[in-house]
């Protein structure tokens, strides 16, 4: 985005052009730019446009409707086939392609990038225009006098869809494939994409969360979803698809060596699972500790892990580094404010 006035810019990058994309690039802009512009130009993309009726009149998508809601900006849309009508944007675009991605950025990732690209808007309005007193910062701070305050509640950029869950308890999410626990299986779901994760709800319940994968065909699983199955499927536990590549600490190889060492029947897989299906309420870190607690005293029965975990102390929460918390106080409810409501013959 880019701003004719000031001629600030700021530019992202993304994988590719979509819903959550271009809501998230819009939250990303008015962060950047400490406020929101009152008119924003744009072409016709689909995912700000639903239908052109004539003219500059435009139906809308749900997803820009959504935008607009709290941002409260105006939307101006271009006629089709006239580039001219933007040529601040197109000559910006190509100004921030020469001088922040000629030559070619080496980085790990697009966050490493995209903090370069900000780091890189951030320089740029050291420079100054010509036919201008002062240079772009200085005159970003009169743009941004004129903007709206960006609001205080959050906007997530996100794109909604509601996907049923096939008979291998996965959802198919724009051409991907994300794994929710088996008794979810042949169920509706609520999918939540963003731009970082893919979330699942069931309900009023967040079921499964992954990180958004932006490649096609591909699947995202979570060994713990599968254990309830394995549970009673034990010997299929070293050939699940799910659980291939699961790197656990090694006191967990440990116990089940250890458990398995004398069953014949499968109960030593079976117990060992039921171990690992306590990671369906902790993390990795409380039941680790616990683990290596029995192995050093001789222990491998989950009920006794089960036992030992629930003893480990609870970590006391902690103000140190929160200072936004710090002032916040939570004044005692007076209860007789509630006679209000018993009134007439509804009182009790």
């Amino acid at each position: 985005m880019s701003l004719p006035y000031s001629d600030a810019v700021y530019c992202q990058a993304f994988p590719r052009e979509c819903t959550e994309v271009f809501l998230e690039g819009h939250v990303r802009t008015f962060a950047f730019f400490g406020g929101v512009p009152r008119r924003i130009a744009y072409d016709n993309t689909k995912t700000a446009v639903a239908k052109i009726v004539g003219g500059r009149d435009r139906v809308v998508t749900r997803a820009f409707a959504r935008l607009r809601s709290p941002f409260l900006f105006a939307s101006h849309f271009g006629l089709g086939r006239r580039p001219n009508e933007k040529g601040h944007v197109e000559r910006r675009v190509e100004y921030a392609r020469s001088n922040f991605l000629v030559p070619v950025p080496q980085v790990a990732g697009l966050d490493e990038l995209n903090a370069r690209l900000a780091a890189a808007c951030r320089r740029d309005q050291e420079r100054t225009t010509r036919g201008t007193p002062g240079t772009v910062g200085a005159l970003l701070v009169e743009d941004r006098a004129a903007m709206r305050p960006v609001p205080t509640q959050g906007f997530e950029p996100r794109r909604v869809a509601e996907v049923a869950a096939d008979s291998l308890s996965l959802v198919r999410f724009d051409t991907n494939s994300y794994a929710v626990p088996t008794k979810y299986a042949h169920r509706t779901r609520t999918v939540v994409g963003t731009v970082g994760e893919v979330r699942v709800v069931f309900e009023d319940r967040l079921v499964a969360r992954h990180p958004r994968c932006w490649e096609r065909e591909h699947y995202r699983f979570d060994p713990v979803h599968d254990l309830a199955l394995l549970e009673r499927k034990p010997g299929e536990f070293d050939f699940a698809r799910p659980l291939e590549n699961w790197a656990l600490p090694e006191c967990f190889g440990v116990l089940r060596r250890r458990l398995e060492a004398d069953p014949a029947d499968g109960s030593g897989t079976r117990g060992f699972i039921r171990v690992l299906r306590m990671l369906e309420h902790v993390s990795v870190a409380p039941l680790t500790d616990a683990v290596d607690a029995a192995l050093a005293i001789g222990v491998t029965d989950p009920d006794s892990i089960r036992v030992i975990r629930a003893d480990r102390p609870v970590p006391v929460f902690s103000l140190d580094g929160r200072p936004h918390l710090a002032g916040i106080r939570v004044a005692v409810t007076d209860v007789a404010a509630y006679g209000a409501l018993l009134v007439g013959e509804g009182s009790r």
